[in-house]
């Protein structure tokens, strides 16, 4: 199943239609995201970060808890699953280890950026990025380390909002040359950047739709027609769930009950049917 996703993914991005990817934050999350018929997950360290840390995106995620949640998530679905792995927690050796064990746990992409460590969200103030050299020897380390020639390797530069456009553009070619599958130039701040990338390098490229964030929304076919090969909006299930959480609890402080209101909460039965409860209960009655 492994290689088998690497490859449809690899498929998929080469593509270049505007493979429309959300971000799961835990393996109900990923169940969701496959039961409505979407072909790949990104594994979100934003939303792995807000959801099981309750902090902000600001680098309090550690490999250990990418890892963790890379080999639930694959464990309830088979999907390939885009993971970001954020600077890879240190130099090139320790990006060398970061690809080693996020292919032990299931990746099928791994996802580094050029930003210095701890790193911030894309779009928050304040970033800054490494030196460019130092990047391309990162991504060499974590195309060596790969056990599987088809695992992806998604190089991101936030060199955008430090340096401009132009030298992000600049950062990217060279991380094309270093061996990078797929590249990513985060937070750009005109529809006219956004139409010019695809233009301007030769790789696959992902473009990161932020709801709220510093990029001009674009509708994902739109992107497809540009050139793009996938479409992510990261934490659009992760800022839903905190609505539909925030809500349905307003009604239970305020009435002091919650019905079993589709428009409140998700019905009993759909609950368990997400998380296999049938299936599992089959398996019961085999195994007795």
């Amino acid at each position: 199943m492994t290689r088998s996703t690497k490859k449809t993914l690899r498929a998929l991005a080469e593509a270049r239609r505007g493979l429309l990817v959300p971000g799961a934050f835990n393996a109900l999350s990923a169940r969701v995201i496959a039961d409505l018929g979407f072909e790949a997950i990104y594994v979100t360290g934003a939303g792995v970060t807000n959801m099981s840390l309750g902090l902000p995106d600001q680098g309090f995620m550690g490999l250990h808890e990418i890892c963790e949640h890379t080999a639930r998530i694959r464990d309830a679905v088979e999907l390939p699953l885009l993971v970001d792995a954020d600077t890879g927690f240190g130099n090139a050796l320790n990006v060398r280890h970061t690809v080693r064990q996020l292919e032990r746990a299931g990746a099928d992409c791994i996802q580094l950026e050029d930003q210095v460590s701890p790193k911030r969200c894309g779009h928050f103030s304040g970033k800054d990025v490494i030196p460019a050299e130092e990047m391309v020897g990162k991504i060499k380390a974590a195309v060596d380390a790969r056990h599987d020639e088809d695992l992806l390797i998604m190089a991101r530069t936030d060199a955008r909002s430090v340096h401009g456009f132009e030298a992000a553009v600049e950062r990217a070619l060279k991380f094309s040359e270093a061996g990078a599958d797929i590249l990513f130039v985060e937070a750009c701040e005109s529809a006219e950047e956004i139409r010019r990338l695809p233009q301007l390098l030769g790789r696959p490229q992902l473009m990161n739709m932020v709801i709220g964030g510093r990029t001009p929304l674009f509708d994902a076919a739109e992107l497809a027609d540009l050139g793009f090969g996938i479409v992510l909006y990261a934490n659009a299930a992760l800022q839903g769930a905190v609505a539909g959480m925030q809500k349905a609890l307003t009604v239970l402080r305020d009435r002091k009950r919650i019905d079993e209101d589709p428009a409140l909460v998700t019905p009993f039965a759909e609950r368990q049917r997400l998380v296999n409860k049938p299936y599992l209960d089959a398996l019961e009655k085999r195994y007795a």
